[in-house]
Parts: structure tokens; sequence; C-alpha cells
């Protein structure tokens, strides 16, 4: 059973984040979630909302460190409509307190990150591939461009995200590139016309330039060392 509690609204213009809480099966249990409204294009590894696509609205749901539900896309979008959000949108799991989550800005850019990393290693691992989910654990990242990207674009902002989060485990001692579960979603604007339509995300573009640095604060801020 999953009881709803009034959230609280954390500053942040345009990437306002609510704060969520519930209880679910006997555990107080958090959230995150950034209700973009209309006007937004998103590219995720999310459970939920995953893919290229329109989306408004982006939870980062806490779940317990047992979890073991097998609908894990139906369970983030009954969590979604209990936080009182409708139409599409991107659900990302953790089972990081994402009370602790890290955020920074750059130049127009905002990231957001939680950050669990108590099953962590290297993506290039000499150990087997598995069909089995692993355990949760989760190094969770949102980022925010005010700006239109092509598609090529968004999945180069997926790779610099990426990259840039790698960057920050290693500064703050950790040694990993993540976890097995680690997921992205990076949200740029719908072009209107007149508008410029980026082509390219990488980390010496205008865009990936600073979506790098808000990611990589944000990272240090939700991780600062082992």
């Amino acid at each position: 059973m999953t009881t709803a509690v009034p959230p609280a609204r954390t500053a942040g213009g345009p990437f306002a984040v609510r704060r969520l809480t519930r209880a679910e099966d006997g555990e107080t249990l958090h959230g995150l979630l950034w209700h973009a409204g209309p006007g937004w294009r998103m590219i995720s590894s999310a459970v939920l909302g995953g893919g290229i696509g329109e989306r408004s609205w982006v939870l980062n749901a806490q779940v317990s460190h047992g979890y073991r539900r097998t609908d894990p896309e139906a369970h983030l979008a009954d969590l979604a409509r209990d936080a009182g959000v409708r139409g599409p949108g991107v659900g990302l799991m953790t089972a990081a307190d994402v009370r602790t989550f890290g955020r920074a800005h750059d130049d127009g850019v905002d990231a957001v990150v939680t950050a669990g990393l108590g099953v962590r290693g290297w993506a290039a691992s000499a150990a087997g591939g598995s069909a089995t989910t692993p355990a949760p654990g989760t190094v969770n990242i949102v980022v925010a461009v005010p700006a239109a990207l092509t598609d090529a674009a968004l999945v180069n902002a997926v790779a610099t995200a990426t990259e840039a989060k790698v960057q920050a485990l290693l500064d703050a001692g950790y040694d990993c590139s993540g976890t097995p579960t680690d997921a992205v979603c990076v949200a740029a604007r719908v072009p209107r016309p007149g508008d410029e339509v980026h082509a390219f995300a990488g980390p010496r573009s205008i865009w990936g330039a600073r979506a790098a640095r808000a990611v990589h604060r944000a990272v240090r801020a939700a991780a600062p060392g082992p």
C-alpha cells in the first residue's frame, strides 16, 4: 500500500523539483519530481518513458533495497499518477535516499543527480553479463538544456553526461565507472519557428560543455567520496 504525503517544492525556477514522501509496505520512501510541462523532448534510458520523445515530467523514485517487484514500469506510472502528473513522462528508480540529491547549474543548464554506490564497478569488466536485474544502487542523472537539440545531439548529450559522471566519480576517489543500473535523462526544448536546432552536444560544444560541468558538480555533490 502506498500513501502519499504532501510534497515540498524546492527552489529552481523552470526546473523546480518537488520532494515526495510515501509510505510503502511499512517503509518511508522518497521521490523527486520535475513537472516540466509541455515543450520538452527527452532522451532517457529509464524504465518508464525511455527512448526519445516529448515528455512533460521526470520522476526519480526511491525503492527499498530488497525491491522485488517485476512490474517497475507500472509501479512508476502509479507513483506518478499519485503525485498528480498526467501524460507521457520519464520514471527512474533507485535504492538511494533521493533526499541527498546533488544539483548544479551552468549557464542555463541544470543537472540533478542521485547516487547510490553500494553496488559499483567498472563498465568493462571480465565478469559475464546476466539476464537478471542487478541489485538496486544506481546513479540517476537528469539534465535540462534550454535549447533545441537534434536526435543525434540528444544521444551525444547522454554520452557527455556519462563521461562527466565517470570523471566526477574518479575525482571523488571512487574505484568505479558507476553501477550496473545507472540511468540518464536529458531534456531539451521542442524547437519553435526560428529556433536554432543544435546538432552537437559533445563536451566541447556550447551546450555539451555546460551540461558536462553541471553533471560533474552535481555528481560530486551527491557522491562526495567513499
